[in-house]
């Protein structure tokens, strides 16, 4: 089986079926990158911008690399910050008569908060260096060097990004709490 370099180099000397082989086998993994990221109708048009625009810079793809998903993740992440950057404020906020209809703050507050909103925001307490390394280390299931590619920095910084949130998560508010229930619970079922 080619590499993805091999198949970039081949569709650089015009064999138009290399580059869409390359497609076929990352559009599931950039696809599920943009959905989680954008939201799905926002993914489906993001993916055609991301292959469109990765045909148009293969020639910039460093082939001493034989796995083009992390650049590809790169070129992704491009096509994300121009998608948030054209969209109005107004739509990134939901709609605040909506929510605030027949809406009891305290009946949440008494449930307390629950396992995704302690997470939430810890995340969002990170600096978003650290948090987009995390998110491809933990979502994309990259190595720190293939995230450091995807998002152009030194293999060096990005392995200290990734070592800042671990430390900033383990650290957060509630999340200490959420691990000791996490490992007393599994305790009890063993």
């Amino acid at each position: 089986m080619a590499s993805d370099a091999d198949l970039i180099g081949r569709s650089l000397d015009g064999d138009v079926d290399a580059f869409v082989e390359v497609v076929e086998r990352h559009e599931a993994a950039v696809g599920s990158y943009l959905v989680r990221r954008a939201g799905r109708d926002a993914a489906e048009d993001l993916l055609g911008e991301v292959w469109v625009a990765a045909f148009e810079s293969r020639r910039l793809y460093d082939r001493s690399y034989n796995d083009a998903r992390p650049w590809l993740y790169g070129v992704a992440l491009n096509r994300l910050r121009r998608y948030w950057r054209s969209r109005p404020d107004e739509d990134l906020v939901a709609d605040v008569p909506d929510v605030a209809t027949g809406w009891d703050p305290w009946s949440a507050v008494d449930l307390g908060v629950d396992a995704r909103a302690v997470l939430r925001s810890a995340l969002m307490r990170l600096k978003p260096e650290e948090r987009e390394v995390l998110r491809l280390v933990a979502w994309e299931d990259l190595t720190a060097a293939d995230a450091a590619r995807a998002l152009g920095i030194p293999a060096g910084t990005a392995r200290r990004l990734l070592s800042q949130a671990r430390t900033a998560l383990r650290d957060a508010p509630g999340v200490s709490a959420l691990l000791n229930d996490r490992n007393s619970a599994k305790e009890r079922h063993r």
